[in-house]
């Protein structure tokens, strides 16, 4: 089985293909800068193909391509994380859409793609997949609408979609920017202060190597489709988890709450159901 995986070199795609390794499938991995690639520990396990969105050409049959893959894994994405760029809907929206259907047109029968969860929007409590989506921000928006486009295309052609929805994510070759990676450069430096928002806005949390298990089963099983929350169910408010973290790793910080306003991009308490997530584990 060969399975394609694009974005292979971003924070979530290195994890996919260290977790993808353990199976016994053939790896085709893609992205746009072959140097950062063959830096990664995974690049003499898989066969890599070079591409940017902005070479894209009509007239390729990108199947063909990447070597026919029987699944595509689709991680690709750029900006982030400002999320409020209208460079997603602009820019990255169409690229998207022109080289999945070209996939799609010349063969591809199983596509499992990532999208977020902010595409509920800005609902509070736990989130199911059977909500309808009212995305309040350009990612969001833009990662709906390709979800739209891939559905609108399964009336066309004969493909399973799995559309996975991510939450909060943490762990190795998170963005410079996240919170602990913050947290973490704090402490690196000496500081006695880390300054935060107050801190009382709950998540929904899981480590990046679950994540990465998640979307392989996920992608490897045939029986559940369409929107997959990928969560763990469990809610924490940021200050607790903050707290958490630094328990875990033996070090001690003062948290300047409320330094920082509030999101306005986001709910102040969300987390997602794994009911259907479960299911689909269980079809591994």
């Amino acid at each position: 089985m060969k399975i394609l995986i694009t974005g292979a070199t971003g924070f979530v795609g290195n994890h996919v293909i260290n977790e993808l390794i353990k199976h016994n499938v053939d790896i085709i991995a893609t992205s746009s800068n072959q140097e950062k690639a063959k830096q990664q520990l995974w690049f003499e396990n898989v066969k890599y193909i070079p591409f940017k969105f902005e070479n894209y050409d009509a007239n390729t049959n990108y199947f063909l391509y990447f070597n026919e893959p029987d699944i595509v894994i689709h991680l690709a994405w750029e900006g982030l994380p400002n999320y409020k760029s209208e460079f997603h809907i602009k820019e990255n929206l169409p690229k998207h859409k022109a080289l999945l259907k070209n996939l799609i047109e010349n063969g591809v029968k199983d596509l499992t793609v990532t999208g977020t969860c902010l595409e509920y929007g800005m609902r509070e409590g736990c989130l199911s997949e059977d909500m309808v989506a009212e995305p309040s921000n350009s990612y969001a928006v833009a990662k709906n609408n390709l979800r739209l486009f891939l559905e609108e295309l399964q009336q066309q052609y004969s493909f399973s979609l799995k559309w996975i929805r991510l939450f909060y994510m943490y762990g190795k070759g998170q963005n410079p920017n996240s919170l602990l990676s913050q947290l973490d450069q704090a402490l690196a430096n000496g500081y006695t202060g880390f300054n935060m928002s107050g801190g009382e806005q709950t998540r929904d949390y899981l480590p990046i190597k679950k994540v990465a298990e998640n979307i392989v089963c996920i992608a490897l099983q045939t029986n559940v489709e369409g929107i997959i929350n990928c969560c763990s169910g469990v809610p924490i408010s940021l200050k607790d988890f903050v707290e958490q973290y630094l328990k875990d790793i033996g070090k001690s910080i003062k948290l300047n709450l409320g330094y920082y306003p509030y999101t306005d991009y986001e709910p102040m308490h969300f987390w997602g159901s794994t009911e259907k997530l479960k299911k689909a584990l269980l079809e591994k």
